[in-house]
């Protein structure tokens, strides 16, 4: 009698990519640390602190310490602010046109005095 090997069936396969090796499990401490989900479409999730007309700064920061210069009658150069914030003087232009001009909504104005510069926020109606 003759002897026949036994025959695996393998499936056909076009490809010759190898097959997905499944990853290991997540542990379950990862699970915990996942974002809360979002609220389904529609609902909006509730506010803690309500918004407020005019954004505030942080009484300490440089923004602060710049506008309180900037509302000081005699104003401020823009040495003067560079030597406050310690920032380039870029930076200070960039805060006063974006952040204290467009963000924040103030009127800050620019005259030249004895040949410097001098910045001022001007009160609405103060002109």
């Amino acid at each position: 009698m003759k002897r026949t090997p036994p025959t695996t069936k393998t499936p056909k396969s076009t490809s010759s990519a190898k097959p997905a090796v499944k990853s290991a499990a997540k542990p379950a401490a990862a699970a915990k640390n996942s974002p809360a989900k979002k609220p389904a479409a529609g609902k909006s999730l509730p506010r803690s602190v309500p918004v407020s007309a005019a954004p505030t700064t942080h009484p300490a920061s440089k923004q602060s310490q710049l506008i309180a210069l900037l509302r000081s009658t005699p104003g401020a150069t823009l040495a003067q602010m560079m030597a406050l914030t310690g920032w380039q003087a870029h930076t200070v232009r960039g805060m006063l046109s974006g952040s204290l001009r467009k963000r924040l909504g103030l009127n800050v104005q620019a005259e030249v005095s004895e040949g410097l510069r001098v910045y001022r926020i001007v009160e609405e109606g103060a002109q």
